[in-house]
């Protein structure tokens, strides 16, 4: 249930969904009423459901709210009245369907406890609900009451009936005050002004709407054709000169009565399809708008950003000035609905942007996106300019992505270029024709060189756009149904009537992909943005995404209703569907871009499972389950620290902790100020004066006691974390924690603890040798190499004449060294293979 702001048709509150289609609609002050089959919910708040009502055996087709009470009453002529918060039935009346078999309730004003019920019979009650008595029955006028209103005077009732005949009635005095007529069928729904103007609406099944002034008791206006269908539900808005008017077009139109003889203009209106969509494509590159076809012959444009960007393109006409004279009904010129069109942005504000193609016609449509509505252009083969085929029409289109040439193909196999500009022919391909059968699809690549072309012999052929010779031919396992292309990589879709799948590569022009596991006819597909997934859709009422690179299914769910069209945002983030018998387009949230999803390729006997369709807003009680049963099966892959044996693994720290190790001494000499920094003296509060005449200052006495600065470091020798670890490492033979402690600190802080080694700094001997055999097991598991060879570099070059004169040390080093050279002659050996390859691939001819 959308709730919408009547001064700009917004949307206010959009209600949780009911399980099966709205077929009755009531609204008191708090709650809104809303049935489907036999079942009667109250929501509150525009959103949740407060209430449940149940009790019917039968659909319910009338509902009237009734103060602290709800009316309802269904096929089987039953009446019930509802306690609205005990949720009870508060009286139950059966009629008799051959007597009295109610059409329409209202409830008279300042008629307490009372309502008015009319009958198919013709015949009208007024009951009392409270004491459950027939107060009066109205003979009527033996035609059946479609529709009661409430007249502005007090005991006063419009009743309109299936002659097309409207009775103003008062039902105090039970008599007729005024009696009209209309020759467009039954009245289905009445309406009166309370601005001031005596005038009275009625509406029509044939979407027209009558305006009668009760003064004069004579037509004011018609308003034809305000909708294309019956008018389901009429309202003023109360005391302003505003009528709402809703259809079974997908309408809801505002008029307003402002200008000369009392006729109306739409103000405001929101409307879709009044058919199902048949195709639907992305316009732009934004994102943000969808280009949809329907059954209904109108080309709209939706936007998923607000609804009040949406507009209508209108109907194809073959004469539009024509068919405005003549209207809706009688329009002889309308075009039939589109099947396939194409659309491009380039040049759309200089000359038409789009091109479609009619069912069973050959003549194809341009149309204006920023003008929205018909171009100016209908283009057909000159040949048939004077007459018009009968089995010959126009089946693909495609338009150049400089917005210049539409492509066009017909069912006789010909495939003809216009320019989109003047709309002139500018040529075909082939002698005669491009193929032998019906052509099922063209394409033309980014750059304006190649135009793709199948037809439904089977043969998928190239040719040069330009001079539109001939290239390549190739001929397919199958009938293909269509082809989609994906200008940035060059992809070429292709869906066969075997219900497979092929992709192949333009640049090559050989079949790279081939996907089987459709049981019906592809309706569409559509490509991701980056050329990485191709999305499809099945009669079979499946959703499929296969990825291009590895070739396998990584997504597959199921619909109640299949997807006739399909197209991805340019941007990636929505998936748009329309679904057969459905006039709604449906968008699905790519679930990658903001959460972790396996792209494993799914089972060869996977079974998908039933989704329901997006709607305006999440479902309260969703089970989950199906989501966490995937997440648990989904394991994140976490890198091992060593990949293989004879790779050598770097660390992850930055080059300015271990590349300028060797080169700390010229830093700090760099760095060195040229001075040092001078201490400002100073200056006491008082400042003391020498006594006499003349007052002078106290000369400040010079500290010629001086105190040096540098600090024993023997005094305050002390064993740091790294040196306790490296003890410790000599007897358990683990260097995981000192080379951790060692890889947290600053350059600076590693050469304190390097230099701290030597016995000289505090150290010894031994923990030396440890800081080698850390290095030794550093080079052995091939961890972390840069570090090793920086930390060995810094150590060789503060100890050097240590080593030399310790003979343990000496064998140590002695030992690295070897390693060392091992360890770099294989490294370089994979070095010259790499380079070699490289140097290869750069310089061969391939």
């Amino acid at each position: 249930i959308f709730s919408l702001q009547v001064k700009k048709l917004g949307i206010v509150a959009v209600s949780n969904a009911l399980p099966q289609d709205i077929t009755c609609l009531a609204a008191d002050r708090m709650l809104i009423f809303a049935s489907y089959d036999n079942v009667l919910h109250a929501f509150a708040r525009n959103k949740e459901v407060v209430h449940t009502y149940e009790g019917h055996k039968a659909r319910i087709h009338l509902l009237q709210p009734f103060g602290d009470h709800v009316i309802s009453v269904d096929v089987d002529n039953v009446l019930i009245v509802w306690n609205i918060q005990s949720e009870e039935e508060y009286l139950q009346v059966d009629f008799d369907k051959t007597t009295f078999a109610v059409s329409a309730i209202l409830h008279p004003s300042t008629y307490l406890n009372k309502i008015l019920l009319g009958s198919e019979q013709g015949s009208l009650q007024l009951w009392n609900i409270r004491s459950n008595k027939l107060l009066y029955a109205f003979p009527g006028w033996h035609l059946a009451v479609t529709a009661l209103e409430q007249a502005p005077a007090v005991d006063v009732v419009a009743v309109g009936l299936v002659s097309g005949h409207i009775i103003v009635h008062n039902i105090k005095f039970d008599e007729t005050l005024m009696k009209f007529q209309q020759d467009w069928g039954p009245i289905t729904a009445i309406s009166f002004r309370t601005d001031g103007h005596p005038v009275m609406a009625a509406g029509s099944p044939v979407g027209h709407i009558a305006l009668w002034d009760l003064e004069e008791k004579k037509v004011m206006c018609q308003m034809q054709d305000a909708h294309s269908t019956a008018i389901a539900g009429m309202s003023f808005v109360p005391g302003e000169p505003l009528l709402i008017t809703n259809g079974a077009d997908n309408a809801i139109r505002v008029w307003i009565f402002d200008g000369p003889g009392g006729t109306g203009r739409v103000l405001r209106s929101r409307m879709g399809h009044s058919a199902p969509p048949t195709k639907i494509r992305y316009h732009g590159q934004n994102g943000e708008q969808i280009l949809s076809a329907g059954q209904d012959g109108t080309l709209q444009s939706f936007s998923t950003v607000h609804d009040k960007f949406n507009k209508s393109l209108g109907r194809g006409s073959i004469n539009k000035k024509k068919s405005k004279k003549k209207g809706l009904k009688l329009d002889t010129m309308a075009l039939p609905p589109i099947t396939v069109f194409a659309s491009e942005v380039a040049h759309q504000s200089d000359w038409d942007g789009i091109v479609a193609c009619h069912q069973g016609y050959i003549t194809c449509t341009t149309w204006n996106y920023q003008k929205t509505s018909m171009g100016a252009h209908k283009l057909k083969p000159e040949e048939f300019s004077k007459h018009k085929p009968i089995d010959i029409y126009a089946t693909a289109v495609d338009i150049t992505s400089c917005g210049n040439f539409a492509v066009i193909g017909l069912s006789t196999g010909r495939v003809d270029v216009y320019n989109m500009q003047s709309g002139i022919h500018r040529g075909h391909y082939g002698k005669e024709r491009a193929h032998e059968g019906a052509i099922r699809g063209v394409a033309v690549d980014g750059l304006n060189q190649l135009i793709i072309t199948a037809g439904s012999e089977g043969l998928i052929k190239f040719w040069k756009f330009k001079t539109k010779d001939l290239v390549y031919s190739t001929e397919l396992s199958s009938s293909p149904s269509g082809i989609l292309l994906h200008r940035d990589s060059g992809i070429l879709g292709i869906a066969f009537d075997d219900f497979s799948i092929s992709v192949l590569d333009i640049e090559t022009r050989k079949i790279v992909r081939t996907f089987s596991g459709h049981h019906g006819r592809i309706n569409d597909m559509t490509f991701s943005p980056d050329g990485r997934w191709l999305i499809t859709s099945s009669m079979d009422c499946t959703i499929k995404t296969w990825d291009l690179p590895s070739g396998c299914l990584i997504d597959c769910f199921l619909v109640d209703s299949a997807a006739v069209s399909l197209t991805m945002s340019p941007t990636g983030d929505f998936l748009a569907s329309t679904h057969v018998d459905d006039l709604g387009i449906y968008l699905w949230s790519n679930r990658s871009l903001y959460s972790l999803v396996s792209l494993r390729p799914l089972p060869a006997d996977y079974e998908p499972c039933m989704v329901t369709r997006p709607s305006t807003c999440p479902v309260q009680d969703v089970d989950v389950s199906g989501d966490e049963e995937t997440c648990d099966e989904m394991v994140e892959y976490v890198s091992p620290e060593q990949l293989g044996e004879q790779l050598v693994t770097l660390s992850l720290l930055p080059e300015s902790r271990w590349k300028n190790l060797l080169s700390l001494d010229i830093i700090k000499k760099k760095n060195k100020p040229r001075e040092p920094p001078k201490v400002p003296k100073s200056a006491p509060f008082f400042i003391p004066t020498v006594p006499g005449l003349i007052p002078r200052y106290v000369a400040p006495e010079e500290e010629n006691d001086t105190q040096s600065k540098i600090v024993n470091l023997g005094v305050l020798a002390q064993k740091s974390d790294f040196y306790v670890h490296l003890e410790q490492a000599l007897s358990t033979n683990e260097y995981t924690a000192p080379l951790n402690l060692l890889k947290s600190l600053g350059p600076s802080n590693i050469e304190i603890e390097l230099r701290s080694l030597a016995p000289e700094g505090g150290g010894s001997t031994e923990v030396m040798l440890s800081f080698l055999k850390m290095i030794e097991t550093m080079l052995n598991k091939k961890y972390n190499f840069e570090l090793a060879q920086a930390y060995l570099a810094l150590f060789l070059k503060l100890h050097l004449k240590i080593l030399v004169s310790e003979p343990s040390l000496l064998e140590e080093v002695s030992r690295l060294s070897t390693q060392l050279k091992e360890t770099w002659i294989h490294l370089q050996t994979l070095f010259n293979q790499s380079l070699c390859l490289l140097t290869y691939m750069k310089s061969a001819l391939l």
